[in-house]
């Protein structure tokens, strides 16, 4: 039984939801949700134990995020290699992963943060794209796709 004195209106952690998601996964026997919930937990456990501290809700949408970019880059390249069997699985995975990512910005958020970076920062063009993604990831990691923000600020500064 819950604690009682926890509210049951707080937000789960990442954390939290995984466990709960994975003991549901097993007990309704959903063996794809299961196992691919395990690899995200071993992931982050990987994490914690090599950089010796416990991932926060942000190291962990950015590993979700990683996992996200493989499972996309493995469709390609299975699709390119005519393996549509294994294109399936790879989807059906990520589905699954694609439910913990936190919201994604719109296009034209990402744009007004790399504008607002751009005047803060005084990006005079591509000569300062270094300074200026490093101004952005912190603030977009996790909550956008780093190859569309890149492209977008190519965009802004060419």
């Amino acid at each position: 039984m819950p604690s009682q004195d926890k509210d049951p209106i707080a937000k789960l952690s990442l954390i939290d939801t995984l466990n709960s998601d994975l003991k549901t996964a097993m007990l309704s026997k959903d063996v794809l949700s299961r196992d691919t919930i395990r690899m995200l937990l071993a992931d982050i456990q990987k994490y914690s134990i090599d950089n010796r501290t416990e991932a926060s809700d942000e190291i962990i949408a950015t590993l979700i995020n990683k996992n996200v970019k493989q499972r996309r880059d493995s469709i390609e390249q299975f699709r390119n290699g005519g393996r549509e069997d294994l294109v399936e699985i790879e989807q059906k995975e990520l589905s699954v992963i694609e439910r913990y990512l936190p919201e994604q910005h719109t296009e034209d958020a990402i744009t007004a943060i790399i504008q607002e970076s751009i005047h803060s920062l005084s990006i005079e063009g591509m000569k300062d794209m270094g300074k200026l993604m490093s101004d952005i990831k912190p603030k977009l990691e996790g909550k956008a796709d780093m190859a569309i923000v890149s492209n977008l600020v190519k965009d802004l500064l060419g």
